[in-house]
């Protein structure tokens, strides 16, 4: 049975309504995007009312897009997503990003490669939403940047998403995570909540294009607390919400 499901995702006519999902996506993200990018060069003199409401675009246009997609979405743990927190989440597929867009709470500041400006029509709302971009090439730079969002963060009583592994995995499988997190987490003693996505890396694998209808499952998990963290432990911390995510995920995205 399994073959045939293969055999019929990879028929011609899956292959072309997935093209026909994508396409639509392509076109609502587009006016989307527009819409609020009228809104947010309204709102310039403004920079956390843009943060807050590049999060209300994101719930619009995540929750149209992974509609149009159609893959079948359970969440669970919705209550632990109610709090000003450290969001962090495993990535192995560009609809993590539209999931978290989806789903993180109103008031999330997002932190994202500096290349990110780049990438058509998105790239230019991350940066009118007064999103955060790190120099990843500049090790000083990112350190300075990093410490900037932690000081905005509890200025402005928002909250963190964070992709730790600082790449998209290629095989779905969890990849290292990186230190920065645990540095906010002692600069701004947020809680640390992690969403654990399963599937994505199948319904829409990295350099491809075509979405498969593979069922996908996020869990928020409920919030670690900070307020013992100290800089002398980062490498036990970040080892203890890694292994979060070691023990929660499906055994075929558990790292080797």
């Amino acid at each position: 049975p399994e073959n045939k499901v293969n055999e019929d995702e990879d028929g011609l006519f899956s292959i072309l309504i997935s093209w026909l999902r994508i396409f639509l996506c392509c076109v609502s993200m587009t006016l989307t995007t527009l819409i609020w990018s009228m809104i947010m060069v309204i709102l310039l003199p403004w920079p956390y009312l843009r943060i807050k409401q590049g999060n209300i675009y994101g719930h619009v246009s995540g929750r149209l897009l992974m509609g149009i997609l159609g893959n079948p979405i359970k969440i669970e743990g919705g209550q632990y997503r109610n709090e000003p927190a450290i969001y962090v989440c495993n990535h192995a597929s560009v609809l993590d990003v539209i999931l978290t867009m989806w789903l993180t709470p109103t008031g999330t500041v997002g932190i994202a490669k500096k290349e990110v400006i780049f990438y058509p029509l998105f790239g230019q709302l991350f940066l009118l939403a007064n999103h955060l971009r790190i120099d990843r090439s500049n090790p000083k730079a990112a350190i300075e940047s990093m410490k900037q969002a932690g000081d905005a963060v509890v200025k402005n009583n928002l909250s963190l998403i964070m992709f730790p592994e600082g790449t998209r995995s290629k095989t779905g499988r969890l990849l290292p995570f990186k230190k920065g997190f645990v540095h906010l987490a002692v600069q701004t003693r947020r809680r640390v909540v992690p969403i654990v996505i399963a599937g994505t890396h199948r319904a829409w694998r990295k350099g491809s294009m075509r979405v498969r209808p593979v069922s996908i499952t996020v869990r928020f998990l409920p919030p670690i607390g900070t307020d013992d963290w100290t800089l002398d432990r980062v490498d036990e911390h970040v080892k203890m919400v890694r292994d979060v995510f070691v023990h929660e995920l499906p055994a075929s995205q558990r790292p080797l």
